[in-house]
């Protein structure tokens, strides 16, 4: 296996560890609006990511960085051609760690109470258009010979990344009810737990239609077991969450995240970039990748530096493990 190629799966890894920790947070903030029914519960939901959220963002960072430094004509191609949709996704990303950091610096309703709306929409909107991207990543989009994008945001809106970002949406938006029912005691636990079967249901079919589509028109061997694995993941994290074994829920559901990303990777490759216009112009492991040194140096210190940040935020996990509830928020948090 060539350097490049372990570079595409390290990058892979990188973008399934971000939808797993992402997802979550993602989706309870999705259910500040969806499960809490004041503005006490919409502070238990809050603080049951308070202390990881930022930490989750590090995969992001860290799969943006590894792509420009891996795969450079990747990295420009995707930036320049995705420009309004990814910008519209580092917006939400600010406004949401405003919105955690300064929801609670003023004692006013209304001040509190715009944050709490910020939360929502800036956790929606981005789970919606990650699918959307990466559902086009997969379909291929116009690129020339000079490996640049010549189509416009209207090429993007088509009704298979529409459904990609449908299903990222209700997947994410389940992770975070079964986050939340691991998380918390009480009614509101109970609550979670029912919404989480609801909202499983619907991701089912949603990624049913989605995963099969991508099967059927680009799949291969290794992306139909990894659909398999999805499917069967996210089945046994209904029955988990329906039984209240919320830990193996999650587990599953984490699974489901990791199958369904790794298997449009597997559809991906060896492209990075397919192009529409003409297979000869797709973008590939091999034709936008760095120099075998620039690959050889990143290896070496993804070898190093990787697992410590593993440990580390694993250890941040295991300290803020315990479950929350409405007696556990001070009146004066408010």
């Amino acid at each position: 296996m060539e350097l490049h190629d372990i570079w595409f799966v390290a990058i892979a890894v990188l973008w399934i560890g971000y939808f797993f920790l992402e997802g979550f947070d993602f989706g309870v903030g999705v259910l500040t609006r969806l499960l809490a029914r004041d503005r006490t519960e919409k502070r238990v939901l809050i603080n049951t990511i308070g202390p990881v959220w930022d930490g989750n963002e590090v995969w992001l960072l860290t799969a943006g960085g590894a792509t420009f430094a891996a795969f450079p004509d990747w990295y420009a191609t995707l930036f320049s051609g995705f420009y309004l949709p990814l910008l519209a996704i580092l917006v939400c990303l600010i406004v949401r760690g405003v919105a955690f950091e300064y929801r609670a610096k003023r004692p006013e309703e209304s001040w509190q109470r715009n944050w709490e709306r910020a939360i929502f929409w800036t956790s929606l909107v981005p789970a919606f258009l990650w699918g959307v991207a990466f559902a086009n990543i997969v379909r291929g989009v116009p690129i020339d010979a000079e490996k640049e994008y010549v189509g416009t945001l209207f090429d993007l809106l088509n009704p298979y990344a529409l459904l990609g970002g449908l299903v990222t949406l209700t997947l994410f938006t389940f992770h975070g009810a079964v986050f939340t029912a691991l998380k918390t005691v009480g009614d509101i636990r109970l609550r979670a737990r029912r919404l989480a079967l609801t909202l499983g249901l619907v991701t089912a079919a949603l990624a049913a239609g989605f995963l099969g589509w991508t099967q059927v028109s680009r799949g291969g061997a290794g992306s139909l077991v990894a659909m398999g694995i999805a499917v069967v993941a996210l089945l046994a994290a209904l029955v988990a969450v329906k039984a209240g074994r919320e830990g193996w829920s999650f587990a599953f559901s984490g699974v489901t995240i990791a199958a369904a990303v790794a298997m449009l990777f597997l559809t991906l490759f060896p492209n990075v970039m397919p192009s529409s216009l003409d297979p000869e112009w797709s973008l590939t492991v091999s034709n936008a990748s760095s120099s075998p040194y620039t690959l050889k140096i990143m290896t070496w210190c993804g070898a190093i530096a990787t697992p410590l940040v593993m440990l580390y935020q694993g250890w941040t996990y295991w300290v803020f493990r315990k479950r929350i509830g409405t007696q556990h928020i001070a009146d004066a948090a408010h």
